[in-house]
Order: structure tokens, then C-alpha cells, then sequence
């Protein structure tokens, strides 16, 4: 098998004309091929359009013309993201059948940095639960043992990066799904503060709201670049940020300012945990704060349990989903999807606009907390990965959970738009990854991405063989 490069390695040694990015793209499609049949992380190949985009880098280049920062790099994009002329299913027997007819802006954003899509990653339904199975093309595998989960909803793509089958992978987060993945996969994923790259689409309301767009990598300068390919205003999003740009990348080869103190929390004040995940993922907050010479304090912002403000407007989301399709298209939905939608329906005006107040005071605890603490360190996930069929456990640390009682560390910071980071924490005795979430202050992304560099320089993360 050819050697695993960085997105970054790939990218400068095709600008250098050490490899042609048609031998970049032969080497993706020959690791896809050896191991995406026990994975099925990809549930869509363009294996001759790629090979085309690769002509297209390699002409380019020949011809002396000016390369992008992602020319020559295969990536995969996740089916809840339309890509021009590639089946968009959504990950549902619904649209099973749908073929996008132009590129979001993210992809549009990719393509013209020459980054070259080799084909869709696959994603629970509609994205709404945080392991990868659906009734289309069934359960992806997590590449550390195949038999479990790689988590979600950015599962497919989760699974593709850590087994090395492209070094780059689009994602998205609307409660935890960029960072649930990484910490269950053990690779490097970043929800940037929201509205830092643009969903400019057409979505649901209430997933607007929470659902930041973003990487999964296999390096924290692979999704730097990436970012720097990405972010920007659009017209089209009324959330968008403005600025900065180009100055991703740097920050992650940039030393971190000096800090005061951070904060870790093992439960947040409310959540169970597997003992081995919390040993894990404190042993690496006390090894980044080594790493940083600052001084690392147990606190946490003092919120109680987010989750029900988080259901109120991400079912509100999904419900429109639902209304939108025909009866027919309905009845081959997951029950899963639709009795989550079906929340929303008995909700009044009043009690969304109580969520959203909730919303407002919990992003008011975060800033007072972050007068005190530079980063809020968590565990990622609750416990490590369980079978990727399902169910979630439920039972935790002894403790009987909810069917999300194994994400209560992500979701808050969907709420409150935060950027956060999953960094591999080490592998626990059952042989599989734990994931230190790193959450710093809004739109302090380039302060998230200087800290995450120094910590994998410093513990460099492992893949599996």
C-alpha cells in the first residue's frame, strides 16, 4: 500500500512537481478499493471524474499556471453536502435517487483550490444521530475495529481519514458530529466558531442554527488549510462571518500566545463517564497544559444539562424536513429520524423563543467563564466506541443514560457557536480512541488551532496499521 501523506505533503510535492497529482489520486483510488469494503466509508466514487480533476491540476502545472493551497489533494465529501453530478442522498431511502445539480459553496470553495472529490462519505440520515448507520447503505466501521462504530454523523468521513484513504474529508457539526467522530475514529476534527465558513444552501432552520461546517484531518495543518480554502462571508448566509482569512495555516505553525490558566472538566457538573475515558482524556489535559506551561484548574462554566434547549431547536429543524417531503417519500423514512422530528411538533412560538433565551444566557456563562479561563477542556465522547449497528449504551460509568447520554460534551457548544476541536487522547484498553475536546473562546479559531498544533507536536497521535 502507498505511503499515507498529509493533505499539506500532498499538495507541496505535486506544487514541486515531485509526484503528479494523477499519481496523488491512483494512490487514494488503490486504498479506497483495499479497504473501503470492510469500512464503507465512501458510498459514492467518481473515480473518472477525479482522474479528470487530476488532468486538469497536472496541465495546469505544466503549463506554469498558479496551483491552489489543496491543488492535487483527493477528499471526500459527506452526503449531506451536494456535489455537482454526484448522487446526494442525505444518507435516506427518501433520496436515494437525488443527484445535486451545483456544488455547495464550501465545495465550490475546495474546487477552486484544486482540491480534487473522489466521492461522497456516508452519514446517518439527515445527519441526526452521532453513529454512522443508515437504511440506504447501511453501517460504516471504524477503521481500529471494524465491528464498531467510527460514531457520526461525520462517520464516513471519519472512518476515510483515520484509515488513511484520503488525507482530508468535509464534515459538518450540529451537535457534536465533527467532533464526535474524531474522538471514536482518532484523528484531528475542528468545529470552527459559527457562521466561519457559509452554508449558503438551502437547510432547516433549527440545524442552521446549530450546524458549523468544517474538517476532519489527519493533522491540525491539514484542517488549517483547509480552513484557509473555506471561511469567508457569503451573501446568501445572514450568519456568515466576516473575516479574518488566509491566516489559518499560520496559526497552526505559530507558537500559542501565553495563557493564564484552563479549565478542565471531566462531567461538566452533570454527565456520567467511562472511567477509562476520563483517566485518558485527563491525562491529556494535564499533558497540553504541560505542553503550554500554564496552569490547568478543575472548573467548568456551571450550566446544567443542555440537551433539552439543544432538542427543542434541532427538532424544530428536522420537523420542516419532514414537511417538506411527499407522503411517499415519508414512508420510507427511519423511524429513528421521524419520532426525533416529531418532538417539535407539539412545540409553541413561546417555547422556541425560550430555547433560544437559553441560548442567549448559556453563551452569557460561557463569556463570563472565559474572563477566568483561556480553554475549557472536556472528554469528547462518554465512553468509546460501541457497535456500529447500535444501539448506544445505556448505561455509563454504572449510571443509566439516555440514548444521547454518551454526548454530553458537544452539544453545548452547538448552542452557543464556540469553536472546538477533538484531539486523539490515546487508545484505551478495549483498543480504541479517546478524544480530548478543546473549547475556546468564540472566534478565537486561530487561538483553538496554535494550541491543537502544540499538543500533536508534543503527543504525536497514532493510526492503525
Amino acid at each position: 500500500m502507498s505511503e499515507v501523506l498529509s493533505a499539506v505533503e500532498t499538495a507541496d510535492r505535486i506544487r514541486s512537481k515531485q509526484m503528479t497529482a494523477r499519481e496523488a489520486v491512483e494512490a487514494a483510488l488503490k486504498r479506497i478499493d483495499a479497504q473501503n469494503p470492510a469500512l464503507n466509508a465512501f458510498v459514492t466514487l467518481d473515480a473518472e471524474g477525479a482522474m479528470r480533476q487530476a488532468a486538469e491540476v497536472d496541465a495546469s502545472r505544466d503549463r506554469g499556471g498558479q496551483l491552489g493551497l489543496l491543488a492535487g489533494v483527493p477528499i471526500g465529501v459527506k452526503d449531506l453536502e451536494p456535489v455537482a453530478g454526484l448522487r446526494w442522498t442525505m444518507g435516506s431511502m427518501a433520496y436515494a435517487e437525488q443527484v445535486a445539480t451545483e456544488d455547495s459553496v464550501q465545495v465550490q470553495r475546495l474546487r477552486a483550490q484544486g482540491a480534487i472529490i473522489v466521492g461522497k462519505t456516508n452519514t446517518p440520515e439527515f445527519g441526526y444521530k452521532g453513529f454512522t448507520e443508515n437504511k440506504l447503505f447501511g453501517a460504516t466501521g471504524n477503521p481500529w475495529d471494524p465491528s464498531r462504530t467510527p460514531g457520526g454523523s461525520s462517520g464516513g468521513s471519519a472512518s476515510a481519514v483515520t484509515a488513511g484513504m484520503v488525507p482530508l474529508c468535509t464534515a459538518s457539526d450540529g451537535g457534536g458530529s465533527i467532533r464526535i467522530p474524531s474522538a471514536f475514529s482518532g484523528c484531528y476534527g475542528i468545529k470552527p466558531s459559527s457562521g466561519r465558513i457559509p452554508r449558503a444552501g438551502d437547510h432547516a432552520p433549527g440545524w442552521g442554527t446549530h450546524s458549523t461546517l468544517g474538517p476532519v484531518a489527519r493533522t491540525v495543518r491539514d484542517a488549517a488549510r483547509y480552513l484557509d480554502c473555506t471561511v469567508g462571508p457569503h451573501p446568501n448566509d445572514l450568519d456568515s462571518l466576516d473575516g479574518p482569512v488566509g491566516v489559518y495555516e499560520a496559526a497552526a505553525q505559530s507558537q500559542p500566545p501565553k495563557l493564564r490558566r484552563i479549565a478542565w472538566s471531566a462531567d461538566l457538573g452533570y454527565a456520567a463517564v467511562e472511567p477509562e475515558v476520563r483517566r485518558l482524556a485527563e491525562a491529556a489535559a494535564h499533558k497540553l497544559a504541560e505542553t503550554l506551561g500554564v496552569e490547568l484548574v478543575e472548573a467548568n462554566p456551571g450550566f446544567s444539562d443542555p440537551m433539552p434547549t439543544w432538542y427543542t431547536i434541532a427538532a424544530a429543524g428536522d420537523v420542516v424536513i419532514l414537511d417538506r417531503m411527499t407522503e411517499e417519500q415519508r414512508s420510507l423514512l427511519e423511524r429513528g429520524f421521524v419520532a426525533f422530528a416529531e418532538q417539535a411538533r407539539g412545540l409553541t412560538a413561546a417555547q422556541m423563543c425560550i430555547a433560544l433565551e437559553e441560548r442567549h444566557q448559556l453563551n452569557r456563562l460561557m463569556t463570563q467563564f472565559f474572563t477566568e479561563y483561556d480553554l475549557l477542556l472536556t472528554p469528547t465522547v462518554a465512553c468509546t466506541a460501541f457497535p456500529k449497528e447500535g444501539p448506544p449504551p445505556r448505561e455509563i460509568d454504572g449510571r443509566t443514560v439516555t440514548p444521547a447520554g454518551y454526548l454530553p460534551f458537544t452539544p453545548a457548544f452547538n448552542v452557543t457557536g464556540h469553536p472546538a476541536a477533538s484531539l486523539p487522547a490515546g487508545l484505551a484498553n478495549d483498543g480504541l480512541p479517546v478524544g480530548l475536546q478543546v473549547v475556546a473562546p468564540r472566534h478565537h479559531d486561530q487561538l483553538l488551532l496554535s494550541v491543537s498544533a502544540a499538543f500533536e507536536a508534543a503527543s504525536p497521535w497514532q493510526f492503525p496499521a
